[in-house]
């Protein structure tokens, strides 16, 4: 029988059980039964740099520092010698201001903007590609065994997803160890706070694996291509222009990732097969994601 992982073992772990994090709803059931449930808060976040407002983005509120870090960075708006001086979090205001040596300015960039994929609508500012045209990921190998460890670990995890639901996670792992486990109710949210955790700790990427439960979406891809992670995996699926993208910067891309399963779309020449899919355990109910089913 499946056990929970220590959350200990990890960096930096969910806290289910953190009180600004959800709240206690009450609602009626198929029966007409009262019903009381833990469902995720979402509040907002301005980010600032230097002066200048960026966003709002909806957040849980956990991690605003991280958050407003990697935003930033991953909008290269944050450069990689940048001088960050301070960061300054108000709760009361619910902002973030990040501060630089440099003097910054982006009113052109702010000027156009996209509408990302993601469910809780992430934005990105200016060209979606820039930057990524000279961006080659090193090849490195991967070993299926850390995928199916590190798959079985996660899903163990207490986190609240399996509190609340109505969440992704993303997990930045080294072979078959998770380290920092960052949730948000936009998967893109969560990428930016492993980001922001990364420039924070002055954190390398190259060995490094991102797990998401999210799809592999353009978006996905793209940010972690330019946070310089060689390999994405996922329990979700794919897109066309995500994997195209992968294929093209040199990312390992796998997903659909279910117990004895997984599909590689890209680098799958990187893959080294050390276990045998059967001897691999069925996941258990308990565990199992809604996005695994499709």
């Amino acid at each position: 029988m499946a056990t929970e992982i220590d959350p200990s073992d990890y960096l930096i772990a969910p806290d289910p059980g953190a009180a600004r994090l959800t709240r206690a709803v009450e609602g009626v059931d198929q029966n007409g039964e009262v019903s009381r449930i833990s469902v995720v808060e979402e509040r907002p976040l301005t980010i600032f740099l230097n002066s200048q407002e960026i966003v709002t983005a909806m957040t849980i509120g956990d991690y605003p520092e991280y958050l407003a870090l990697g935003f930033l960075r991953n909008q290269g708006m944050l450069l990689a010698d940048d001088e960050i001086t301070r960061v300054d979090y108000d709760d009361d205001l619910e902002t973030v201001v990040v501060r630089t040596a440099r003097e910054t300015s982006y009113e052109d960039k702010l000027k156009k903007k996209t509408r990302t994929s993601g469910c809780a609508v992430g934005t990105v500012f200016g060209d979606m590609m820039e930057g990524l045209e000279d961006v080659r990921l090193p090849q490195v190998s991967v070993r299926t065994s850390w995928l199916y460890d590190l798959a079985a670990k996660i899903n163990r995890t207490p986190s609240l997803y399996l509190e609340a639901g109505a969440i992704h996670g993303t997990v930045l792992c080294r072979e078959n160890r998770p380290l920092v486990y960052m949730e948000d109710v936009g998967r893109h949210n969560a990428v930016d706070k492993i980001a922001g955790w990364m420039l924070s700790e002055g954190e390398g990427a190259v060995d490094k694996i991102l797990y998401t439960t999210g799809r592999l979406t353009s978006e996905m891809v793209i940010k972690t291509a330019m946070m310089g992670i060689p390999v994405l995996a996922s329990r979700s699926g794919f897109t066309a222009w995500g994997v195209e993208i992968a294929r093209e910067v040199g990312l390992t891309l796998i997903g659909r990732m279910r117990g004895q399963r997984y599909v590689c779309l890209s680098g799958e020449d990187r893959l080294v097969r050390d276990v045998d899919p059967a001897t691999v355990a069925i996941e258990d109910k308990k565990h199992r994601r809604k996005s695994a089913e499709h």
